[in-house]
């Protein structure tokens, strides 16, 4: 595999040199949280049971068939990041996380959160959710199981999950952002032609 495997806990070095569009992959401790685990910790101001620091977070509603103690995931695939913009700079400035895993891009205040804590925001690819289930070696812990199946926090053990397509770096460039401006400012020229010719 040519594209670096990252291992949480992640340290700055290890996302320093990475710039958006590259791909990377994940091996290690993977939490799934999605609105309402951000709301209890950044509105509410819970105390999280998981360590962030040492792990990267996925927005994911995963489908689990449940046999407690033992958990089977059937699939995982990413939930809406842009939903989480709300809170992602205090949750990544009370957590200390460094990775953020969804899918479709976030704003100004993540990436500027990225620049000032060091932290990176991936893209998951849609549409792959058999494949994410795939990559996961184990449930290892359920926590907030009260929020029901698709917001509680789901703690994964994977391996080489991915691909991971880096959305912010850690200097805060945006690949969504820019990708957007760079259409805009091509609009004019690519439909001026077809215009003229109605």
């Amino acid at each position: 595999m040519n594209s670096p495997v990252l291992r949480p806990p992640l340290r700055d070095e290890d996302l320093a040199g990475l710039r958006i569009g590259d791909i990377v992959y994940l091996s290690g401790v993977l939490v799934t949280a999605r609105d309402e685990a951000h709301r209890r910790m950044v509105r509410e101001g819970m105390e999280s049971p998981v360590d962030f620091s040492a792990a990267a977070l996925f927005h994911a509603g995963p489908i689990v068939r449940e046999n407690p103690p033992r958990y089977e995931l059937v699939s995982i695939g990413p939930t809406t990041s842009s939903r989480m913009e709300e809170y992602a700079a205090a949750f990544i400035a009370r957590s200390g996380l460094k990775m953020m895993i969804g899918k479709g891009g976030m704003g100004d205040k993540t990436a500027a959160a990225c620049r000032g804590h060091g932290a990176v925001h991936c893209v998951y690819p849609g549409g792959c959710a058999v494949l994410g289930a795939g990559q996961v070696e184990k449930i290892e812990n359920v926590f907030w199981r009260e929020l029901g199946m698709s917001e509680c926090l789901w703690v994964l053990r994977v391996r080489e999950f991915g691909p991971l397509i880096v959305s912010i770096d850690t200097q805060g460039n945006n690949l969504f952002a820019e990708s957007a401006a760079r259409c805009a400012s091509r609009r004019e020229a690519c439909t001026a032609p077809i215009i003229a010719s109605l």
